[in-house]
């Protein structure tokens, strides 16, 4: 399923542009959309779904479980929804998440509580290499078995319950386990209590919000998510927005592109999204959401981006949950600006597809930006906007799609002459990237 592997070669700097683009589909909502509309009752509809490796891996392994998913048109689908309980897989059925933990997660939290599963689970090389300990343990509670014991990576065997009984969780920064211990709950006997003492990634309750039967949210900032188990789901029917993350990359080339502007349309601005965008306008970033409207229960629009003069970034770890994934090209704006920039709480990056703290500073370091990481914080002494013709950057294969987009904005920012393998990884979250860099001036080459 994967695509062919190609790296891109970059050599020069882009120039100034004034342009509307259009980015790829939320890729969290897009995987969501198909397991929860897999355990509704009756059909679910998806539309502008995001088309990347990671969504294909998450249709076709429903498909391997029994569900029918049809594909109406580009971008949109019908989901024949089987009701709780329903997925079904043959003994000793291998699911291959490849690159994706969202999928991995929240369909190990489905699967543990579904009656009569028992399937070998992995993903490629990057995901295998990721721990799995906590959704291991909190599925462990509901009486799901992982085989081997005390192995916490992919390949694992999983044996669900055969009595699940709702849990209490008191919640992380992880919407990932979050989302995975409320799928589960729906599957079991009697209430699943998740404790929100900070707000995290909410696209699972909101597209179970009208589900009151089998979710409650009581409270605000601090709440308590109350799952009511074993109850009837309604069918779904989701327009996706545009990525907020995936979004992140163009906004930041934009700023620190000189004479520069863009406007993207239809974007998800979920305030449990928007971190990234938040902290750059504290740093005097030109940042304006327009447009604003919400639909299932989701809050989208389009972002206005100038040229900008920032100043180094403070980001305390409160800005971690709600930026998580735009740490890597938040550290290339913070190398491109003048002064000290600190980044604390982050310690949940060394996780991710790669140590995105550790790779980030290699990187860095390869057109001479100094670093420091001291326990999960990370200093950054930035330099403000080098000229790095005659510096080379070498990115390896970390199947990391973040890391590989972060590099060719540093790229064609700076001029250095950079080489990142392995580029096809972006297409597990923004198949378009390439095609919106062409749009904006930016020259590359493809090296198959």
């Amino acid at each position: 399923m994967s695509a062919k592997s190609f790296t891109v070669n970059l050599k020069s700097k882009i120039k100034s542009y004034k342009k509307v683009i259009d980015v790829d589909s939320d890729k969290s909502l897009s995987i969501r959309s198909f397991i929860i509309g897999s355990i509704c009752q009756k059909i679910s509809f998806a539309n502008n779904i995001l088309e990347s490796e990671d969504v294909k891996s998450t249709i076709s392994t429903c498909r391997k479980l029994g569900v029918k998913i049809v594909k109406i048109k580009s971008k949109k689908y019908k989901i024949y929804g089987k009701g709780l309980g329903s997925f079904y897989a043959k003994k000793n059925t291998e699911l291959d998440f490849c690159n994706s933990g969202t999928l991995a997660r929240l369909l190990i939290g489905v699967l543990s509580t579904t009656p009569n599963i028992e399937v070998k689970i992995r993903g490629d090389h990057s995901l295998n290499k990721r721990n799995m300990r906590e959704i291991i343990k909190l599925m462990s509670k509901f009486g799901a078995v992982f085989l081997p014991k005390n192995k916490f990576k992919f390949p694992l065997k999983l044996i669900s319950s055969s009595m699940p009984v709702g849990i209490k969780y008191r919640a992380g920064v992880s919407a990932q386990i979050k989302s995975a211990v409320i799928l589960a709950g729906l599957n079991s006997s009697g209430d699943t209590n998740i404790i929100e003492d900070k707000k995290s990634r909410d696209h699972t309750e909101n597209l179970l919000k009208k589900n009151t039967q089998a979710l409650k949210i009581i409270g605000g900032e601090k709440k308590i998510i109350k799952i009511h188990g074993k109850k009837y789901l309604n069918p779904i029917n989701i327009n996706v927005p545009g990525d907020a993350s995936s979004s992140a990359f163009f906004a930041a080339l934009t700023l620190l592109n000189k004479n520069s502007s863009i406007k993207i349309r239809n974007v998800g601005l979920n305030p449990t999204r928007t971190g990234f965008y938040h902290l750059l306008k504290q740093q005097n970033a030109k940042i304006k959401f327009i447009n604003l409207k919400k639909e299932n229960n989701e809050l989208k629009g389009d972002i206005l981006i100038r040229s900008s003069k920032i100043k180094p970034i403070f980001a305390s770890k409160k800005y971690y949950v709600n930026a998580t994934d735009e740490y890597p090209i938040l550290f290339v704006i913070a190398a491109l600006t003048k002064g000290v920039s600190i980044f604390k709480g982050i310690g949940d990056l060394k996780n991710k597809e790669s140590n995105r703290i550790t790779e980030m500073q290699k990187i860095l370091k390869q057109i001479g930006i100094k670093t420091i990481a001291y326990k999960n914080n990370l200093k950054i002494f930035g330099e403000g906007m080098i000229n790095a013709k005659n510096k080379t950057i070498n990115v390896p294969n970390l199947g990391d799609h973040r890391i590989c987009m972060s590099s060719f904005i540093l790229a064609i920012l700076t001029g250095a002459k950079t080489k990142i393998k392995n580029f096809e990884t972006v297409y597990t979250s923004s198949p378009a990237f390439l095609n919106i860099m062409k749009k904006l001036g930016a020259k590359f080459e493809i090296q198959k």
